[in-house]
């Protein structure tokens, strides 16, 4: 399977980026591709956070194993499957990229693509900078009050597809230099 997430900063209101990745890679390489997609540095402890439908935190997926005293197991992105943890469309997610001022971007699982297989990420959508991975003075970022509700990707009428009208988000299933054959169909 495919997933395809989509990316949002609350520090941008114009970043977007959405990238597709096998469901059977690990919660390593989305973070790559993450990075990738943004030109930061992968010298920073990031961690991602599984989330319920009002961005709660819950599971942590950190890069490094670290000792921890939460209620859930200890998880490192190098031994973790997406699939193991993400299961639904619409799933959310916080990757933390920056821990110190506590930034993230939010993630959404907004497509499951059956039966094809990705050779590695790919970002097919890139719009708006992204913000700075590291500030010096946590005054320089500027955090628009976000409202994280049904309405977050803006007006209530807001559609994925809408994306794919103007070019975005559009992926070529015929390039087959892309994909593998799924060994399970």
């Amino acid at each position: 399977m495919i997933y395809k997430f989509t990316i949002l900063s609350d520090e941008v209101d114009n970043f977007v980026r959405i990238i597709t990745i096998d469901s059977e890679a690990k919660f390593f390489d989305l973070h790559n591709a993450i990075l990738d997609s943004v030109n930061y540095a992968k010298n920073q402890m990031t961690s991602f956070f599984i989330c319920d439908e009002s961005w709660e935190k819950g599971q942590e997926v950190t890069l490094a194993e670290m000792e921890s005293s939460s209620e859930y197991d200890n998880l490192v992105m190098e031994d973790t499957v997406l699939e193991d943890l993400l299961v639904d469309e619409n799933q959310k997610m916080l990757y933390v990229f920056d821990m110190l001022g506590d930034r993230v971007f939010f993630m959404e699982l907004t497509e499951i693509i059956p039966l094809r297989n990705l050779k590695k990420p790919v970002c097919i959508s890139s719009e708006g900078d992204a913000p700075q991975q590291i500030v010096e003075d946590e005054s320089q970022v500027v955090r628009p009050k976000v409202s994280l509700d049904e309405n977050f990707y803006g007006d209530e009428e807001f559609e994925l597809d809408e994306l794919d009208e103007e070019g975005f988000g559009e992926m070529n299933f015929d390039d087959n230099s892309l994909f593998t054959e799924d060994p399970k169909f």
